[in-house]
Protein backbone atom coordinates (compact mmCIF):
# COMPACT_ATOMS: atom_id res chain seq x y z
CA UNK A 1 0.00 0.00 0.00
CA UNK A 2 1.23 3.39 -0.49
CA UNK A 3 2.10 6.18 2.06
CA UNK A 4 1.33 8.98 -0.61
CA UNK A 5 -2.62 8.30 0.91
CA UNK A 6 -4.21 8.82 4.23
CA UNK A 7 -7.44 9.67 5.97
CA UNK A 8 -9.45 8.00 3.42
CA UNK A 9 -13.49 7.96 4.23
CA UNK A 10 -16.03 6.61 2.21
CA UNK A 11 -19.64 7.40 1.74
CA UNK A 12 -22.05 5.31 0.56
CA UNK A 13 -24.22 7.43 -1.96
CA UNK A 14 -25.67 4.79 -4.05
CA UNK A 15 -25.77 0.88 -2.92
CA UNK A 16 -28.14 -0.66 -5.88
CA UNK A 17 -26.82 -2.69 -8.60
CA UNK A 18 -23.92 -0.61 -8.29
CA UNK A 19 -22.10 0.80 -4.96
CA UNK A 20 -21.37 4.67 -5.82
CA UNK A 21 -19.32 6.06 -3.06
CA UNK A 22 -17.92 9.46 -2.27
CA UNK A 23 -14.46 9.12 -0.64
CA UNK A 24 -12.64 11.69 0.97
CA UNK A 25 -8.92 11.50 1.09
CA UNK A 26 -5.25 13.26 1.87
CA UNK A 27 -2.55 13.01 -0.95
CA UNK A 28 0.72 13.70 -0.76
CA UNK A 29 2.57 14.94 -4.17
CA UNK A 30 5.63 14.38 -5.82
CA UNK A 31 6.99 17.78 -4.09
CA UNK A 32 5.73 15.97 -0.93
CA UNK A 33 3.11 18.74 -0.07
CA UNK A 34 -0.38 17.27 1.03
CA UNK A 35 -4.01 18.12 -0.74
CA UNK A 36 -7.31 17.21 0.50
CA UNK A 37 -9.30 15.57 -2.31
CA UNK A 38 -12.71 14.23 -2.90
CA UNK A 39 -13.53 12.03 -5.63
CA UNK A 40 -16.60 9.70 -6.78
CA UNK A 41 -16.03 5.56 -7.21
CA UNK A 42 -17.98 3.40 -8.63
CA UNK A 43 -17.14 -0.01 -7.32
CA UNK A 44 -18.65 -2.46 -9.74
CA UNK A 45 -16.65 -5.67 -8.94
CA UNK A 46 -14.88 -7.38 -11.90
CA UNK A 47 -16.44 -8.59 -14.71
CA UNK A 48 -14.85 -10.96 -17.65
CA UNK A 49 -14.64 -10.89 -21.59
CA UNK A 50 -13.68 -13.52 -24.06
CA UNK A 51 -13.12 -13.53 -27.52
CA UNK A 52 -14.36 -17.01 -29.55
CA UNK A 53 -12.77 -17.95 -32.74
CA UNK A 54 -13.26 -20.29 -35.47
CA UNK A 55 -9.23 -20.66 -37.06
CA UNK A 56 -11.02 -22.96 -40.23
CA UNK A 57 -13.96 -20.57 -40.72
CA UNK A 58 -12.16 -17.66 -39.78
CA UNK A 59 -15.23 -16.41 -38.06
CA UNK A 60 -15.35 -14.50 -34.34
CA UNK A 61 -18.49 -14.43 -32.20
CA UNK A 62 -19.84 -11.21 -31.07
CA UNK A 63 -23.31 -10.69 -29.62
CA UNK A 64 -25.11 -7.31 -29.83
CA UNK A 65 -27.51 -5.23 -26.90
CA UNK A 66 -28.88 -2.16 -26.15
CA UNK A 67 -26.40 -0.46 -23.81
CA UNK A 68 -28.12 2.40 -22.01
CA UNK A 69 -24.87 4.23 -20.93
CA UNK A 70 -24.12 4.44 -24.72
CA UNK A 71 -27.33 5.74 -26.04
CA UNK A 72 -26.96 8.30 -23.45
CA UNK A 73 -23.52 9.27 -25.07
CA UNK A 74 -25.02 9.41 -28.32
CA UNK A 75 -25.08 5.68 -29.62
CA UNK A 76 -28.62 6.55 -32.01
CA UNK A 77 -29.90 3.01 -31.25
CA UNK A 78 -28.05 2.50 -28.11
CA UNK A 79 -27.12 -1.40 -29.86
CA UNK A 80 -23.36 -2.07 -29.89
CA UNK A 81 -20.80 -5.18 -30.91
CA UNK A 82 -19.48 -6.42 -28.22
CA UNK A 83 -17.24 -10.46 -27.06
CA UNK A 84 -19.28 -11.94 -24.66
CA UNK A 85 -18.53 -10.69 -21.00
CA UNK A 86 -20.39 -10.56 -17.48
CA UNK A 87 -19.61 -9.96 -14.04
CA UNK A 88 -17.66 -12.20 -12.14
CA UNK A 89 -19.57 -12.23 -8.86
CA UNK A 90 -19.45 -15.66 -7.79
CA UNK A 91 -16.10 -16.87 -5.71
CA UNK A 92 -17.04 -20.18 -5.29
CA UNK A 93 -15.89 -20.66 -9.04
CA UNK A 94 -12.80 -19.42 -11.02
CA UNK A 95 -12.90 -16.30 -13.66
CA UNK A 96 -12.50 -19.12 -16.21
CA UNK A 97 -15.67 -20.91 -15.26
CA UNK A 98 -17.59 -17.86 -14.87
CA UNK A 99 -16.69 -16.88 -18.33
CA UNK A 100 -18.05 -19.98 -19.56
CA UNK A 101 -21.18 -19.84 -17.72
CA UNK A 102 -21.42 -16.19 -19.31
CA UNK A 103 -20.40 -17.34 -22.78
CA UNK A 104 -23.33 -20.46 -22.82
CA UNK A 105 -25.91 -17.78 -21.17
CA UNK A 106 -25.06 -15.21 -23.93
CA UNK A 107 -24.55 -17.02 -27.06
CA UNK A 108 -25.22 -20.75 -26.55
CA UNK A 109 -21.80 -22.24 -26.86
CA UNK A 110 -20.13 -24.69 -24.64
CA UNK A 111 -16.21 -23.42 -24.70
CA UNK A 112 -14.03 -26.48 -22.86
CA UNK A 113 -11.32 -23.78 -22.71
CA UNK A 114 -10.59 -20.44 -22.47
CA UNK A 115 -7.00 -18.78 -22.25
CA UNK A 116 -6.42 -15.72 -20.07
CA UNK A 117 -4.75 -12.97 -22.10
CA UNK A 118 -4.70 -10.17 -19.69
CA UNK A 119 -6.60 -8.37 -16.95
CA UNK A 120 -7.00 -4.74 -17.08
CA UNK A 121 -8.67 -1.91 -15.47
CA UNK A 122 -11.22 -0.72 -17.45
CA UNK A 123 -12.20 3.15 -16.67
CA UNK A 124 -9.65 3.20 -13.60
CA UNK A 125 -10.16 7.06 -13.33
CA UNK A 126 -13.90 6.48 -11.62
CA UNK A 127 -14.54 2.56 -11.28
CA UNK A 128 -12.87 -0.17 -9.11
CA UNK A 129 -13.96 -3.09 -12.30
CA UNK A 130 -10.80 -4.86 -13.53
CA UNK A 131 -11.72 -7.02 -16.66
CA UNK A 132 -9.92 -10.33 -17.12
CA UNK A 133 -10.22 -11.22 -21.10
CA UNK A 134 -10.05 -14.82 -22.60
CA UNK A 135 -9.56 -16.40 -26.02
CA UNK A 136 -11.32 -19.55 -27.08
CA UNK A 137 -11.74 -21.60 -29.87
CA UNK A 138 -15.37 -22.44 -31.29
CA UNK A 139 -16.23 -25.06 -33.28
CA UNK A 140 -20.33 -25.88 -34.27
CA UNK A 141 -20.29 -28.30 -32.45
CA UNK A 142 -19.88 -26.01 -29.12
CA UNK A 143 -23.35 -24.42 -29.60
CA UNK A 144 -26.03 -26.90 -27.51
CA UNK A 145 -28.46 -23.86 -27.13
CA UNK A 146 -29.84 -20.51 -28.64
CA UNK A 147 -28.20 -18.11 -25.98
CA UNK A 148 -29.66 -14.72 -25.89
CA UNK A 149 -29.11 -14.01 -22.16
CA UNK A 150 -31.00 -14.53 -19.24
CA UNK A 151 -34.63 -13.67 -19.04
CA UNK A 152 -34.51 -12.97 -15.65
CA UNK A 153 -32.37 -10.22 -16.11
CA UNK A 154 -34.37 -9.00 -19.52
CA UNK A 155 -31.60 -9.59 -21.27
CA UNK A 156 -32.29 -9.06 -25.06
CA UNK A 157 -28.80 -10.20 -27.03
CA UNK A 158 -28.22 -11.32 -30.37
CA UNK A 159 -25.70 -13.72 -31.20
CA UNK A 160 -23.66 -12.95 -34.51
CA UNK A 161 -20.79 -14.78 -36.24
CA UNK A 162 -18.90 -12.26 -37.88
CA UNK A 163 -16.29 -13.25 -40.51
CA UNK A 164 -12.64 -11.89 -38.91
CA UNK A 165 -11.81 -9.49 -41.34
CA UNK A 166 -14.95 -8.31 -41.42
CA UNK A 167 -14.75 -7.70 -37.38
CA UNK A 168 -11.23 -6.00 -37.77
CA UNK A 169 -13.03 -3.40 -40.59
CA UNK A 170 -15.94 -2.67 -38.73
CA UNK A 171 -13.49 -1.03 -35.93
CA UNK A 172 -11.78 0.53 -38.93
CA UNK A 173 -15.51 2.09 -40.18
CA UNK A 174 -16.53 3.04 -36.16
CA UNK A 175 -19.33 0.04 -36.24
CA UNK A 176 -16.99 -1.60 -33.23
CA UNK A 177 -16.91 1.01 -30.70
CA UNK A 178 -16.28 -1.43 -27.15
CA UNK A 179 -13.03 -1.08 -25.97
CA UNK A 180 -12.86 -4.76 -24.57
CA UNK A 181 -14.08 -6.08 -27.92
CA UNK A 182 -11.24 -4.00 -29.61
CA UNK A 183 -8.86 -5.29 -27.64
CA UNK A 184 -9.44 -8.45 -28.28
CA UNK A 185 -9.80 -8.79 -31.34
CA UNK A 186 -6.41 -6.70 -32.12
CA UNK A 187 -4.98 -9.46 -29.46
CA UNK A 188 -5.94 -11.87 -31.93
CA UNK A 189 -4.76 -9.77 -34.73
CA UNK A 190 -1.65 -9.42 -33.84
CA UNK A 191 -0.98 -12.95 -31.97
CA UNK A 192 -1.91 -14.34 -35.41
CA UNK A 193 -5.06 -16.38 -33.72
CA UNK A 194 -6.65 -16.39 -37.12
CA UNK A 195 -4.38 -16.46 -39.71
CA UNK A 196 -5.16 -14.17 -42.64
Amino acid sequence: MTKRIKNINRTILSDKYFTLSQVKFNYQLNDGNWVNNTWEVLERGNAGAALLYDVEKQTVILVKQFRLPAYMNGVEDGFLLEVPAGMLEDDDISAEDAMKREILEETGYKIPELKKVYSAFATPGGSTERFTCFVGEYTDEMKISEGGGLESLNEDIEVLEIPFVKALEMIANGEIIDAKTIMLLQHAQLNKLIPA
